[in-house]
């Protein structure tokens, strides 16, 4: 797997992070949380979160150094859990029900990453998820045609080509998206904590700088 600004194993740091932090707040917690362990791993990198791209578009993280520079996109979707990470800090996730918006967005996040590494502003690029609900991973045993067909994003899929958003009769051009390369789709454990939800799976997907680039879509 590519290199977080050519010197850093995502999956080393994805495994620290497990260790420190087993369960987050928010999206946004999850973010510092990974940017605190990345400096710990590799102190000479050069960390920024949340960096302008243009008047609309943000990168969650980019990192860089003189071997390279990495943007970094999270996405965090749980489903509800409450407990305790440690002796005293307490959490309480709520639920999150839009399932096809967090597979959209999710592919959208590929898609972006896409284009800033084609544009130059970063030579590779990591979209990360971690999530407690397994709707995600676990394939979908329905006849019907949800209007998220072909933005799953569970085991074993492979994201490539032209992904088309809705249902005959219910489509939405603006939320089409064009992948350059091919994505394939493997969870792994994150961790595990105690009562329902309490199993959190992790999924890495690495982008390329492709010699051809791909049209941008707002």
């Amino acid at each position: 797997m590519p290199l977080l600004a050519g010197a850093v194993d995502v999956d080393a740091v994805m495994a620290s992070l497990s260790s420190a932090r087993r369960v987050f707040h928010s999206e946004a917690d999850f973010q510092h949380a990974f940017a605190w362990v990345l400096h710990e791993v590799e102190p000479s990198l050069n960390i920024r979160l949340e960096v302008r791209q243009d008047k609309r578009e943000y990168v969650d993280l980019f990192c860089f150094g003189p071997k390279g520079r990495t943007a970094v996109e999270f996405k965090y979707f749980t489903a509800r859990w409450d407990g305790t990470d440690s002796a005293t800090e307490k959490f309480h996730l709520r639920g999150h029900a839009a399932t096809d918006l967090a597979r959209r967005n999710f592919v959208f996040d590929i898609a972006r990453l896409e284009r800033f590494c084609a544009s130059g502003r970063a030579t590779n690029g990591f979209a990360i998820m971690v999530s407690n609900d397994r709707r995600l991973w676990e394939p979908i045993v329905s006849r019907r045609v949800a209007r998220d067909q072909e933005f799953r994003i569970d085991e074993g899929r492979a994201l490539k080509d032209v992904l088309r958003w809705g249902t005959e009769g219910s489509y939405f051009d603006a939320n089409q998206r064009e992948l350059a390369g091919s994505y394939s789709v493997a969870w792994r454990d994150f961790s595990e904590l105690n009562g329902p939800a309490g199993d959190f799976h992790q999924l890495i997907l690495p982008v390329e700088q492709r010699a051809q680039g791909v049209t941008r879509q707002d």
